[in-house]
């Protein structure tokens, strides 16, 4: 698929993405004229990438990370230096109390949402309606 289709299924503006593939993120294939081609794979790379950069991973990590996203999830880090363990655990910490902040935020918009609609008892999370 061309960087427009890629742009538009993953909701990633174009410039984004060159940036992406600058950083090595991402790895298109040159058609003969010269347009950018990406894999029906990149769709989920892409989803990946933002989620991590979210997350508040900076691209240089997330560039060492990736492999360990794809199937068969085999890890082997030749160069993985104590200080890059050391900043992916600090990572993980961080992305941990951000989920847990989510989550109470989650459950006061929910309990607000119950008490304005009359639900009181009923929970109307994301969860319990199977929606996720």
């Amino acid at each position: 698929m061309r960087i427009g289709e890629l742009s538009e299924r993953t909701g990633t503006s174009r410039r984004l993405l060159r940036y992406y593939e600058e950083q090595g993120l991402i790895v298109s294939a040159r058609s003969s004229n010269g347009y950018r081609d990406y894999g029906e794979a990149f769709v989920d790379r892409v989803m990946q990438i933002r989620g991590l950069l979210d997350a508040g991973l900076p691209t240089r990590i997330i560039k060492q990370i990736l492999p360990c996203l794809d199937k068969p999830r085999v890890i082997h880090f030749p160069d993985a230096t104590p200080e890059m363990i050391a900043t992916l655990t600090l990572e993980r910490d961080r992305m941990t109390q951000r989920i847990a902040c989510l989550i109470r935020n989650r459950d006061a918009v929910s309990e607000y949402l119950a008490t304005v609609t009359g639900t009181i008892g009923a929970d109307p999370t994301p969860e319990a309606s199977g929606v996720r």
